[in-house]
């Protein structure tokens, strides 16, 4: 019997978290702790953007301070207040905030949930071919493979 199809609709939390918690090699990987997402583009067969609701516990954050080189990156805050981080400095987002990252303009940016109370928002990103991932806090580097997935090394090339 063939898979069904999946619904036209549906509450983003019926979407199941994603099993692993981040591509980052070690030790990264371990500093994604309280990160959630539920991938609801992929869920739906988006191929050209994604788009996810990711969930931050107290102290989590939701990426690694990054910068893209061809991937508009968009986010809106459901609940809680997060902190953004950027190369101008922090701003605290509340409930209906949003922020948008230009592809290229190399302003490294990242949520970090610094209250006591639960984070959500909605990530959105397209998926551009030869992306490419800058961390200018962190030795690590990011490129997007043919395959879709992210191949990490340290800035000097070598790999993880």
């Amino acid at each position: 019997m063939d898979d069904p199809k999946p619904s036209i609709a549906l509450k983003a939390s019926d979407v199941e978290p994603r099993a692993r918690i981040s591509s980052y090699p070690e030790p990264f990987a371990t500093m994604m702790g309280g990160r959630s997402k539920r991938q609801l583009g992929d869920f739906f067969g988006l191929v050209n953007f994604g788009v996810n609701l990711t969930r931050l516990e107290p102290g989590a954050m939701s990426a690694l301070r990054h910068t893209h080189s061809k991937q508009d990156e968009f986010i809106y805050v459901l609940a809680g207040c997060p902190t953004l981080i950027t190369d101008e400095g922090t701003t605290i987002l509340e409930p209906g905030m949003c922020a948008g990252f230009r592809a290229g303009s190399n302003n490294a940016h990242h949520l970090h949930n610094r209250s006591d109370q639960t984070v959500s928002f909605l990530e959105i990103g397209d998926r551009s071919a030869k992306d490419s991932a800058t961390y200018p806090d962190d030795d690590i580097q990011a490129q997007l493979g043919v395959d879709g997935r992210w191949c990490f090394s340290h800035k000097d090339g070598s790999p993880y």
